[in-house]
């Protein structure tokens, strides 16, 4: 288990730190999907009692990253490729009106935020780094479109396949797609045009999701 772990034996946040290092945990791909969370081995890693291991466990499952499976316990949650599918259809819908709103009243600011991400996410090397960065640009150029419920359930979403995409920048050519993508975008944000903004974004999150089914599907034929 590949978790990051301080003493929280004196903290009243001790859940909030649990759920934060599993949720990133799985996200990034360092807990692979069927891996069972062991309550005990996480108390002991963090110094703590099982309480607030559970309560962690409860948050992680109710946004559908972990699961319960009898004789087993709580493991890591898998996907299958219609819910994975199911999801990116769901991104382009939300995704697409977040920027809608967001051009109208986008900050200098903002857009140069975004800006810094997209440039680091076109030079960086590392593959580990590209899901952060990938996210980091998108919720740049949604900060300012004043729908905080929309950004939360985008979040939730995006953590729920996190893992998938990081897999398949790496793994297949979908890096350079991603890149002339995020510069068109960053564009007609730059330029006001909200409209083709829209459909850069749509057609980025669809053409994104059908890149990671393929790959899902090659990978287990393969």
């Amino acid at each position: 288990m590949n978790l990051k772990a301080v003493n929280l034996s004196l903290t009243a946040s001790t859940s909030d730190v649990i759920y934060d290092a599993l949720r990133d945990a799985i996200i990034r791909g360092e807990m692979a999907e069927g891996e069972t969370i062991r309550q005990e081995s996480v108390a002991k890693l963090f110094s703590v009692s099982r309480i607030p291991v559970r309560e962690a466990l409860k948050r992680l499952e109710a946004q559908g990253l972990v699961t319960s499976v009898r004789y087993k316990g709580v493991v890591v949650a898998s996907m299958s490729p219609s819910e994975i599918e199911e999801i990116f259809e769901f991104r382009g819908l939300v995704e697409s009106k977040l920027i809608e709103y967001a051009v109208e009243s986008m900050t200098p600011e903002s857009l140069e935020l975004a800006k810094g991400y997209c440039e680091a996410f076109a030079a960086e090397t590392d593959p580990a780094k590209w899901g952060d960065l990938n996210r980091l640009f998108h919720s740049a150029l949604y900060r300012d479109s004043g729908r905080p419920y929309y950004l939360e359930i985008v979040q939730g979403a995006n953590d729920r396949v996190e893992r998938y995409v990081r897999a398949q920048l790496d793994l297949t050519e979908g890096m350079a797609r991603a890149r002339r993508d995020h510069d068109a975008i960053l564009d007609a944000c730059f330029k006001r045009d909200a409209r083709k903004a829209v459909t850069l974004t749509a057609a980025h999150i669809h053409n994104a999701g059908q890149a990671l089914i393929r790959f899902l599907r090659e990978r287990s034929e393969g």
